[in-house]
């Protein structure tokens, strides 16, 4: 550590924005904070199969320096600028070795990972690549050369896998995001057991290039954090259609962006908890909660959810597993985890034709549950049937880890994707969670609502002892749509206001109330307006926080709206308290020489007030 780091406030916990602000407010530099931050890393930490090496952070951060110099110094265009990562290690980074979670298949990688790489553009610094299930076969998190990584409750309890290691660093809030991969339900099922967030997008919408393949045709890349917005904006930064990649694609145009505030929910008519009364007793209050939230909740037939399900591991899917490692199987049997070995070498008995009728079968049943979920807004499933300790996988390696996917392995076989919440702790102090699935390209409704679940937990999110911003009382801030542009108004356009009309009537969404950013803004009223309108005039270092509200509109209404700002008025980029840019009011500086200024009223509806305080006795 170097000289004068030991006054460096601690970033155990901190989320996306606790970073951003360090940056923006507190002058500090991703070289300072990293640098401390990777020097506390602990290589015997079984989460860890490796920690970024001083020159390998040196690198990182020179690259930065000259990206953000290319940008003219604007940070505003590096949405994660100097925000720390750790990616599971079947992800390529270049100059860092690739194991999989196998020291004999372990190569050095030449390029980064399409997703990674990715990341890197948008300002984020890899800090290390973190252990799994070998090869990403399991959702236990116990079937690695590295080591077993226990859950962060309780030790003796698994941490669920295949992405064990990304959902324990992010969990014991030592990166504020991690990746991890998901074909089966690891990037679900380890979010469920360390009380933390995993998306899970749509199969194709990040790139899958430079990722080890477990099912080639079934993987995700997905994304664990503390909250809803953190996993979403690091799978937006990595998200996006590759050339390179032939399962990639590019998200429509109008795909849905948010669910009814009375989400219609499918759940199982029969859940089945595997025995576990204290998960089963765990949903039934996460089922009191949504509709105490406004959910109305259909009972469905899931035969068709576990029939698929079942498919994946009893099918000849187990083929595209053995494809992926097939020289290593040959050569180095030993070198293979028993347990993966004895799962996956069965797939080499599979012919052309067991793969077919699977493939037949398979598009039966999604077919049926996307007639099923054409009826509602999602689907609400416990994420896991229950919890296991270590030694019980031990025991029953195979059928435990079965039991485990009944409510993840068919969604990427369906076509589907996922978001796995936290949903409070168990009677016995243990995690669980709750997973929102829904059909391809659902992936921001999904967040929309995680957002307003999120809100309402008593429990804060990641391990035990974990303090994180993640956790406060704030009203929930709902997402917008990646087809979608953020507009912040701050005067005739808020909610009550004369000119509101012109957002609602184009379909304009009312997303959040917040500030701009501390003291770069000032207020000012125009004269002569109407109806009355106020100025917004950037002053870097001469400003206070401006009340503004945050409103979602397509890009063509937000084409017929700017069409009708008067002069002085226009649009602008405005940058918010949390570091975010958006759209927003701004004014002809020459305009308010004859302005009053009334930053000191924090807003243009404080200042109306005031006014309509007045006017009895000015008449």
């Amino acid at each position: 550590m170097t000289a004068g780091t030991t006054s460096l406030p601690s970033t155990i916990g901190w989320t996306l924005a606790q970073w951003q602000h360090a940056y923006r407010e507190g002058g500090l530099s991703p070289a300072l904070l990293i640098g401390t931050l990777v020097a506390g890393l602990d290589a015997a930490d079984p989460a860890w199969i490796a920690i970024a090496a001083p020159e390998q952070l040196r690198e990182q951060f020179a690259r930065l320096d000259a990206r953000l110099a290319g940008l003219g110094g604007d940070r505003a265009r590096l949405p994660l600028f100097g925000i720390p990562f750790a990616a599971k290690d079947n992800l390529d980074a270049a100059g860092w070795p690739t194991t999989a979670a196998c020291p004999a298949f372990a190569y050095v990688a030449e390029h980064d990972a399409e997703a990674i790489a990715r990341l890197k553009a948008a300002g984020a610094i890899l800090v290390g690549k973190t252990n799994l299930d070998q090869f990403a076969t399991g959702l236990v998190g116990t079937r690695s050369p590295y080591g077993v990584v226990p859950n962060t409750f309780n030790p003796a309890y698994i941490s669920g896998g295949s992405s064990s290691g990304s959902a324990s660093v992010v969990a014991r809030g030592l990166v504020p995001f991690a990746l991890g991969t998901d074909t089966a339900g690891s990037g679900r099922v380890p979010a469920a057991f360390n009380n933390i967030v995993g998306l899970k997008p749509t199969k194709g919408w990040v790139s899958t290039t430079g990722l080890v393949p477990a099912c080639r045709t079934q993987d995700c890349i997905t994304a664990f954090a503390l909250t809803v917005e953190d996993a979403a904006q690091a799978v937006q930064a990595m998200a996006g259609c590759d050339e390179a990649d032939p399962y990639s694609l590019a998200r429509p145009e109008g795909a849905v962006a948010h669910f009814p505030q009375r989400p219609r929910l499918a759940i199982p008519a029969e859940p089945d908890f595997c025995g576990d009364k204290a998960a089963a007793r765990h949903y039934a209050n996460v089922l009191q909660r949504l509709r105490a939230q406004g959910a109305e909740l259909v009972e469905i037939d899931f035969a068709p959810f576990l029939e698929l399900a079942q498919l994946l591991y009893q099918g000849p899917w187990v083929a595209e597993r053995h494809v992926a490692i097939a020289p290593l199987l040959e050569q180095q049997p030993q070198a293979v985890h028993p347990t993966v070995r004895a799962v996956i070498e069965p797939g080499a008995g599979y012919s052309a034709s067991d793969a077919f009728r699977a493939e037949y079968r398979r598009a039966a049943l999604a077919r049926t549950i996307r007639r099923t979920l054409a009826q509602v807004d999602a689907l609400a499933v416990p994420s896991t049937p229950s919890i296991f300790t270590i030694q019980q996988l031990m025991d029953e390696p195979v059928s435990r880890n079965a039991a485990l996917g009944i409510y993840t392995n068919f969604t990427n076989l369906a076509d589907l994707c996922a978001l796995a919440l936290p949903a409070g702790l168990r009677e016995d102090g243990l995690p669980a969670g709750l997973t929102l699935i829904a059909p391809a390209w659902h992936d921001w409704a999904l967040a929309d609502f995680g957002l307003r679940w999120q809100a309402a937990q008593e429990i804060p999110p990641g391990a035990p002892g974990v303090a994180s911003a993640a956790h406060t009382p704030a009203p929930a801030r709902h997402a917008a749509g990646a087809d979608e542009i953020v507009v912040a108004v701050v005067g005739a356009h808020l909610r009550g206001m004369p000119l509101n009309h012109q957002l609602t009537r184009r379909g304009g969404r009312f997303l959040e109330e917040t500030y701009t950013s501390a003291d770069d803004y000032r207020l000012y009223a125009l004269p002569g307006t109407t109806p009355r309108k106020p100025g917004l005039r950037r002053m870097p270092g001469q400003g206070a926080p401006i009340a503004v509200e945050l409103w979602a509109l397509a890009p063509h209404a937000f084409g017929e709206f700017t069409a009708e700002v008067p002069r002085p008025l226009g649009i602008g980029n405005v940058e918010l308290a949390d570091g975010r840019m958006v759209k927003g009011f701004i004014c002809e500086p020459a305009e308010l020489e004859c302005a009053e200024d009334i930053t000191a009223f924090g807003g243009w509806r404080a200042y109306s007030q005031s006014l309509e305080q007045q006017e009895p006795t000015g008449r």
